[in-house]
């Protein structure tokens, strides 16, 4: 015979369950069905609107046919190679320095994070402020005297991408900064105790016995800063609007002028599958080298 203590055990035990359900469920289907329903429209000849029938693969051949779409590909991987690369390293020298045990240590990790804590919108916005030409940092400087200064990244072709490099940093680093300064908090200090009665030297205890350990740190920063670079669009958007002459142009604004702009929905569902393949292809490493971890401590 079932008592009643037992039914009210395992209601209350499955109660979270029950509360997270229906979150779980519209999360299930907003994010997933989407994915399957852009899919489909990848696979068809939609333009204006959707049209559900079977094309096979003519608009991924399309898509790489085309060279606005090599350009957003090449800007994505310079600019993914020097945002992780430099958020990378600007995250792991705030950290370094944090870990001394300085003064106003909470108020810096405030200051350093709180750039994340903007919308990428807002930060492009005010950096074009800054960058703009007539009105940012070259405008200042010739009002100082210095009338030969120039700094027109902002408009200049070759260097335009580079602006977005730069805001991206300033944003980012500060979370890169967190993650560091939480792995470098959980190092045993008899390791770095030990190397020091070795007589190493502090540069060299962080070079060869700290960094090394901050592996899964440098891995979760990578991962997600690698994401977000992919999905790039509304500090490019609201920093360059893709300009000048797309040479900001990222896969991201190509999907979105495909799809609104230029009447080719299929061909934008087609570039947001390969943006989807590209995040998958560094989160799927991460996941299986987080869930086999395990077994191996076992």
């Amino acid at each position: 015979m079932v008592r009643r203590t037992d039914i009210k055990r395992y209601f209350a035990a499955q109660l979270p369950k029950i509360i997270l359900a229906p979150s779980g469920l519209i999360i299930l289907v907003i994010t997933y069905g989407f994915i399957a329903w852009t899919a489909s429209i990848s696979l068809s000849s939609s333009r204006v609107m959707p049209i559900y029938d079977f094309v096979g693969l003519e608009q991924f051949i399309r898509l790489w046919s085309t060279p606005r779409w090599y350009i957003a590909v090449k800007n994505l991987f310079i600019f993914s190679a020097l945002y992780l690369s430099i958020a990378t390293f600007f995250g792991l020298f705030i950290a370094i320095l944090l870990d001394q045990r300085i003064r106003a240590e909470g108020f810096l990790r405030t200051v350093f994070l709180y750039p994340m804590a903007l919308s990428f919108i807002v930060s492009g916005v005010a950096w074009k402020w800054v960058l703009n030409p007539g009105l940012g940092i070259q405008n200042v400087v010739r009002s100082w005297g210095w009338t030969s200064f120039t700094f027109d990244w902002l408009v200049n072709p070759n260097y335009a991408l580079y602006t977005v490099v730069i805001a991206a940093v300033w944003q980012s680093s500060g979370f890169a900064m967190a993650i560091f300064l939480a792995g470098l908090r959980g190092i045993d200090n008899s390791i770095i105790k030990a190397a020091q009665m070795e007589g190493a030297s502090q540069v060299r205890i962080y070079v060869s016995v700290v960094v090394p350990m901050l592996r899964p740190a440098f891995l979760s920063v990578v991962v997600l800063l690698g994401q977000i670079a992919i999905k790039t669009f509304d500090l490019t958007f609201a920093l360059t609007n893709g300009g000048p002459g797309g040479a900001t142009e990222m896969p991201s604004m190509f999907m979105f002028s495909a799809t609104f702009e230029r009447n080719q929905m299929a061909v934008g569902a087609a570039s947001a599958m390969m943006m989807l393949a590209a995040v998958v292809a560094i989160i799927v490493p991460y996941l299986y080298s987080e869930l086999r971890k395990p077994a191996n401590d076992h």
